[in-house]
């Protein structure tokens, strides 16, 4: 994806390239968050949408291991049968509190599949989930702001 073509369609773009990036496809927002303010979009609206739409694609991980796990990861999509262990070990050791790292590149999107499989409450999934993933980008854009 260009970056021009990403910037044509503005927020929503980023809420697509966000929510992609949440689910098991090998992308990264962070690029983008990091690129929009200084292309004149707005801060918060920038964390708002990037936020928003890697949440969602979170949640999408979360349903697919709640119900489609054997139907839809066997069929469909292709995961590293190591990265799913190294992310239930990590559920054993730490609890829903390690869904607060469902950001950190290969073991986060992982980790929200499990918490589907292990039918962790929705209502603590997204609490660690929406916490992890808004920390992140805010965090992003306030380096940025720094360095402008």
């Amino acid at each position: 994806m260009s970056e021009n073509l990403f910037f044509q369609y503005g927020y929503a773009g980023l809420f697509a390239i966000s929510f992609l990036s949440a689910t098991l496809l090998p992308l990264a927002s962070e690029a983008f968050v990091a690129l929009m303010p200084g292309a004149g979009y707005n801060l918060w609206l920038v964390l708002i949408f990037a936020t928003s739409g890697n949440l969602l694609g979170s949640l999408t991980n979360y349903y697919i291991g709640k119900w489609g796990s054997n139907f839809i990861l066997a069929r469909f999509v292709r995961t590293d049968e190591e990265k799913m262990q190294r992310a239930r070990e990590l559920f054993s050791r730490w609890g829903t509190p390690i869904l607060f790292f469902s950001w950190v590149p290969i073991i986060g999107d992982p980790l929200t599949v499990v918490g589907g499989i292990m039918g962790i409450r929705l209502t603590t999934f997204t609490l660690w989930v929406f916490f992890g993933k808004a920390l992140r980008y805010l965090v992003i854009l306030g380096v940025i702001q720094m360095l402008v």
